[in-house]
């Protein structure tokens, strides 16, 4: 059997990946993503198991396994009218939760050194390790984009460590958690009936995320080097407060 073909979601790469893939595993990747054309494009394919290549008019035979991803709720999507229930159905055969990498801590490790390896063969670097302080930063850090922005932090760490070992200095400010700090403006006290104090931080969060993007014309790379913020953590924070 073939290893996995991993496919975007688009009519003209899926035909082509379906006949490389026959008789193997076809990985769609952020499949809550994929428009609704292709939706049914993919459904037909599961019900009656067989395609058409692009352009051409002859049906092939479709002997191959689907595995989906997606960080989106199916069902959620569903309910908006923005994702098929028959696809739905078709492809939650044997459904896996992973859980947030900020919840299975033990795996960092593990990855981020997986990461060193590949990016040294890529580059052509000699990184031996990771240092103890810097893989205590990574292990305690919150991962809002997962092990994507795990590989992004990895990736930048190899291509700029000038020395044989990733250091603490080398990792983003985000991740070591020292970036400059904002003078909050506080009150003068408590009330006396109290208040909402998550409610409260995320209003000024959120706040802050918005006039960075104000400032940046839009622009979200420059609005998170603005709150010394990754891209990624930036993307969580912007679809987290639904901003535009």
């Amino acid at each position: 059997m073939r290893p996995a073909e991993a496919a975007p979601a688009t009519p003209d790469a899926e035909s082509d990946t379906f006949e490389v893939a026959e008789r193997g595993t076809v990985f769609l990747d952020e499949i809550g993503e994929m428009s609704a054309v292709m939706q049914v494009k993919l459904l037909r394919v599961l019900q009656e198991r067989r395609f058409r290549r692009v352009g051409g008019l002859e049906e092939l035979q479709a002997d191959i396994r689907i595995v989906a991803a997606t960080n989106q709720d199916l069902t959620r999507l569903i309910a908006e009218g923005r994702f098929r229930e028959d696809l739905f159905y078709r492809i939650n055969v044997i459904p896996i939760s992973l859980p947030p990498l900020r919840d299975r801590r033990e795996d960092i490790p593990l990855l981020a050194e997986h990461f060193v390896v590949k990016y040294n063969e890529q580059m052509g670097k000699e990184i031996s390790g990771i240092s103890h302080q810097a893989m205590e930063l990574l292990v305690r850090y919150e991962w809002p984009g997962n092990i994507r922005e795990l590989e992004n932090v990895m990736e930048r760490a190899v291509a700029l460590e000038p020395t044989p070992t990733i250091l603490a200095d080398g990792l983003p400010v985000t991740v070591r958690g020292d970036a400059p700090r904002v003078t909050a403006v506080l009150p003068d006290g408590l009330p006396e009936s109290g208040f909402d104090l998550e409610a409260h931080v995320k209003e000024i969060e959120r706040g802050y995320i918005a006039e960075a993007l104000k400032r940046a014309g839009g622009v979200q790379v420059k609005a998170a080097e603005l709150l010394g913020m990754s891209f990624r953590s930036f993307r969580y924070y912007v679809k987290k407060y639904n901003l535009r």
